[in-house]
């Protein structure tokens, strides 16, 4: 018999903004421990030195983590030029310097805006990405350096918001990018694309798919709470799981349809998508979770919930 898993069975959403200092998991292990949550996972690694948007998913909500895994991500990030470093921001030991005080706010602006649109990025050393089951980061720790593929990604929008001169010059720049761009990466680009080296100095994540700051709950906030009304009313805080597949086409199925559904079996949908993936509800009820069309037309489940009860 399969061990029951301890703590309360509470699904939902929880848009965290995380400060700087721990890293994502360890957000997410504070985070489910203040709920009492028995499950829990966070939707893509920020890094310790960044803060801002870390949407965790509590309960059956962890089945949809990769749809804001694969989702957008905006940025707010501080460039720092005349100065580069082992790790591409500034926790790294410097290993270049050079006097950028000839830098003009016109020439980022120009430079930055030839990386929006569909560019090519190798991602850093200093990064969670894995090789032969090795966080890249541990092997830059270890002094090894592994060749990297560049890989495609995607600027939607790259804004200059204020320019500072200076031998170290900065520039604050905002950023809406696909999942998989690398913020530190793209910082070094732009400034060995002015001749520059280049450290990224600061980065905050503003919005996750549909996820942004303003639904965002700061530890704080979360402690505060728990220490006051209990863990029960930090439930308050939690965003309804559908949000997170809000971009998907949605079905709503009947009471006996749903039954089937959740046996695994696919029914027959009027009106449904002739394609793709779909979000499935049940009439006048709640949310089911996430479907696939079939190609008779059928709906399929693919990632259902189950009652937590």
């Amino acid at each position: 018999m399969a061990r029951r898993r301890k703590g309360r069975p509470v699904t939902g959403i929880l848009v965290l903004d995380k400060p700087v200092g721990p890293s994502s998991n360890q957000a997410l292990q504070r985070v489910r421990h203040l709920f009492g949550a028995a499950k829990g996972g966070h939707t893509g690694n920020l890094d310790p030195l960044a803060s801002g948007v870390l949407p965790i998913c509590l309960g059956e909500a962890t089945k949809l983590s990769q749809f804001l895994l694969d989702s957008d991500k905006a940025y707010e990030a501080q460039v720092t030029f005349g100065v580069s470093t082992a790790t591409g921001d500034s926790e790294g030991e410097v290993l270049a310097q050079k006097n950028a005080a000839h830098l003009l706010q016109e020439n980022v602006s120009a430079a930055l805006a030839q990386f929006v649109g569909d560019i090519q990025q190798t991602p850093p050393m200093y990064s969670a990405l894995k090789v032969d089951g090795q966080p890249l980061y541990k092997l830059a720790r270890q002094g090894k350096e592994v060749e990297r593929k560049p890989r495609p990604v995607t600027i939607r929008s790259a804004t200059l918001n204020h320019f500072s001169p200076g031998e170290a010059a900065t520039a604050d720049i905002d950023v809406v990018c696909s999942k998989g761009t690398y913020i530190r990466t793209l910082s070094e680009d732009l400034a060995t694309s002015l001749e520059l080296p280049g450290h990224m100095s600061a980065l905050r994540r503003t919005a996750t798919g549909p996820f942004d700051l303003g639904q965002a709950v700061t530890l704080e906030t979360l402690i505060a709470v728990a220490e006051t009304e209990g863990e029960g009313a930090l439930d308050q805080f939690l965003i309804d799981p559908e949000l997170a597949v809000d971009h998907l086409a949605r079905v709503e199925v009947s009471h006996s349809a749903a039954f089937y559904l959740k046996q695994g079996q696919a029914v027959l949908v009027r009106n449904a998508p002739l394609s793709g993936i779909v979000r499935i509800a049940e009439a006048n009820g709640p949310f089911l979770g996430v479907g696939v069309i079939l190609d008779d037309g059928r709906v399929a489940p693919k990632r259902l919930f189950v009652d937590s009860h």
